[in-house]
């Protein structure tokens, strides 16, 4: 094999891995595009929704399941892989969609109240992944 048909044969595969990797931004870039930022505290950022708990949580579920949920105080906890969404009651009637890297506090053991799923080292998927039934609102 030639060194042009290598080059050639190379250049399909590289633009297939750059079209895989530019489509989808994940969950951070879905409630950055979608949701009001109200608050950026290094690497956590908070926004508001109009809607409900319930409804703000369906919403984000629905362009990314994720690999842990657990509800608890009237709040939502999604767990991702590189991100923890925490969405809770604000002002009237609305919602507070707060996004944290998880190198912080997760990873500290911040969420491990929430049980399986939100411990330090949890499997990125699994049965573990279905810990709530999304029954804050």
């Amino acid at each position: 094999m030639s060194r042009f048909s290598a080059r050639v044969r190379l250049v399909p595969m590289l633009l297939l891995v750059l079209a895989a990797t530019a489509c989808g931004g994940g969950v951070r870039d879905y409630i950055a595009d979608t949701y009001a930022l109200q608050n950026t505290a290094g690497d956590a950022k908070t926004y508001t929704s109009n809607d409900p708990v319930g409804t703000t949580v369906s919403n984000i579920v629905a362009e990314e399941d994720p690999a842990a949920r657990k509800a608890d105080g009237g709040s939502e906890y999604l767990r991702y892989d590189d991100d923890i969404v925490t969405v809770s009651a604000g002002p009237g009637g609305g919602s507070l969609v707060r996004v944290e890297d998880i190198d912080g506090r997760y990873r500290s053991g911040g969420f491990a109240y929430l049980g399986p799923g939100f411990n330090p080292g949890s499997p990125a998927g699994g049965a573990s992944g279905s810990g709530g039934s999304g029954s804050a609102k």
